[in-house]
């Protein structure tokens, strides 16, 4: 596997949950552990751990933020997440709290995409019908950083990213599903069994 220094990640768990009801889906357990400490363990290779949304408990150390205003969006969130970074990070992992077929192995895979092809901004993973999964891609932070305007409230987050030329890395079964809705969420209780 190609070296992680000078990898960070950025986990974005503020949303509203209002296809789920309002519920906290970082909070949402399967297996015993929530979302997001599963988001946590998939990037546990990084060096350091940026979470933006409220406080919640975790596993594993992480700094706290939250874009400004509150529910803002994603792309408000991701600014507040590179305002507090290491200095020290060239690659970012930037991530949803909803994905819990995640693995360690999925960033891997996108951060050696990455520096294998030194001309592009990041990498972000496809699912089957080839749609990037946005909140699944691994980045170098200053063009990222370019990348993201001075009033990121309320702006697509696609937009944004896809202005990179990411490469576009298949994703394994089920590692691009995420939990947005009851449908989603009784799915995977039912798979994490």
């Amino acid at each position: 596997m190609a070296s992680t220094s000078g990898f960070a990640g950025i986990v974005l768990a503020g949303g509203a949950g209002s296809r789920l009801g309002g519920r906290d889906k970082p909070a949402i357990r399967l297996s015993g552990r929530s979302l997001l400490d599963r988001t946590l363990e998939a990037a546990s290779e990084a060096e350091s751990l940026v979470v933006v949304g409220p406080r919640r408990p975790t596993t594993r150390p992480v700094r706290w933020t939250r874009e400004q205003p509150e529910g803002s969006g994603p792309v408000a969130a991701l600014a507040a997440g590179l305002d507090v970074l290491s200095p020290a990070a060239s690659w970012v992992a930037v991530l949803a709290a909803d994905h819990p077929w995640l693995g360690r192995d999925t960033l891997r895979r996108l951060l050696e995409a990455c520096r294998a092809a030194p001309d592009s901004g990041g990498a972000v993973l496809v699912d089957t019908g080839d749609r990037p999964q946005w909140l699944v891609g691994v980045w170098r932070v200053e063009p990222l950083r370019g990348a993201v305007p001075a009033r990121p409230q309320n702006v697509a987050l696609g937009g944004v990213l896809d202005r990179l030329r990411p490469l576009r890395v298949p994703a394994a079964p089920g590692e691009a599903t995420d939990v947005d809705t009851p449908e989603d969420l009784r799915r995977a209780l039912r798979e994490m069994r």
